[in-house]
C-alpha cells in the first residue's frame, strides 16, 4: 500500500459526518487534506479543530467554478493530488407519486453529475500521482426503503460510475473504488430538513437490531474502509460494503439453528 504520509487528499462534504471522519484519519497519519463544503463556519471549525495541514474552501459542488477553485486548491495546498474523496450529497424523500422535477434534477446534479465532473478535473493531477477517486454509496442499494427511491438511484448510479470509470482510467494509472456504509449517524437527514438531530439519532439508533453487530457504525469506521481502497495499489473497480451486516437483510426473530 501507498504510505499515508504527505499524500495530498480532497474530500468533499467534509464539514461534518463520514467526510470530516475522512479528513481526521488523513491528518492523523500525516497528508496534507483539503476539505469542501457549501457551509463556511462548519469547514472553517473543522479545519481549525484538525490543523494548519487541513485547508478550508467553501465550494458548492454543483457549481463549475467552485469545483475547480476547490481542485486548484487542493493542488496548491498539498503540492499534488493522489486522492478525490467524492463524499458531498443530499437527500430526498417521498413517494413516487408526490415527487417534483426539481428536486429529483438536484438530486442528481449533487449526488451524482457533480463527482462525475469533480472527477474530470481532477483526472490529470490523479494521473500524474497515481492516485485514486473514491465514490461514498450507501445502503439504499442493499435494503429498500420505501420513500427513498431517489436517494437510492443516485446511489446506484454511484456503483455503476465507479466500475465504468476504473475500466476507463486503469490506463492512467487512475483506481476508482466505492464504500457502502451502513448506519452512520451524520446530518444529511438535517440538512435536508427531514429530521431533526435528535430524531436523526434516534431513528439510526433505532436500526442497530438490524445490523449483524448488533450496533449501528461510524464515522472512523468508514473512513478506515475509504483508506484502505484509496491506498490498495491493485485494487479497483471494488465496491465494499461496510454496513455491520446490516445489508444481510438480517431479523432478530428468525430461528438460526434447529440443533
Amino acid at each position: 500500500m501507498k504510505p499515508i504520509e504527505n499524500l495530498s487528499v480532497l474530500v468533499t462534504g467534509g464539514g461534518s459526518g463520514i467526510g470530516e471522519g475522512i479528513a481526521q484519519l488523513y491528518i492523523e497519519g500525516g497528508a496534507k487534506v483539503t476539505i469542501c463544503g457549501r457551509r463556511q463556519k462548519k469547514i472553517d471549525a473543522v479545519a481549525t479543530r484538525l490543523g494548519k495541514r487541513c485547508l478550508a474552501v467553501q465550494a458548492d459542488i454543483t457549481n463549475d467554478e467552485d469545483r475547480r477553485e476547490a481542485v486548484e486548491a487542493a493542488v496548491k495546498h498539498g503540492g499534488k493530488l493522489d486522492v478525490l474523496i467524492s463524499n458531498a450529497g443530499n437527500m430526498v424523500r417521498g413517494e413516487i407519486d408526490t415527487l417534483k422535477e426539481d428536486p429529483l434534477v438536484d438530486i442528481f446534479k449533487t449526488n451524482v453529475i457533480a463527482g462525475m465532473l469533480l472527477t474530470g478535473l481532477c483526472k490529470p493531477h490523479l494521473a500524474k500521482q497515481g492516485g485514486a477517486i473514491i465514490f461514498i454509496g450507501s445502503i439504499h442499494t442493499r435494503r429498500a426503503f420505501p420513500g427513498a427511491s431517489a436517494y437510492a438511484a443516485t446511489k446506484g448510479a454511484l456503483e455503476t460510475l465507479t466500475r465504468v470509470l476504473a475500466a476507463e482510467l486503469g490506463e492512467h494509472n487512475i483506481r476508482v473504488n466505492c464504500v457502502v456504509p451502513g448506519a452512520i449517524l451524520t446530518e444529511i437527514y438535517e440538512r435536508a430538513g427531514l429530521l431533526s438531530a435528535a430524531e436523526s439519532a434516534e431513528r439510526l439508533h433505532s436500526m442497530a437490531s438490524s445490523h449483524a453487530l448488533g450496533r449501528i457504525g461510524t464515522n472512523t469506521e468508514v473512513a478506515e474502509a475509504v483508506d484502505y481502497l484509496a491506498r490498495s495499489e491493485w485494487t479497483t473497480g471494488a465496491i465494499l460494503d461496510v454496513d455491520g451486516g446490516l445489508g444481510l437483510g438480517l431479523t432478530r426473530d428468525t430461528v438460526t439453528s434447529t440443533d
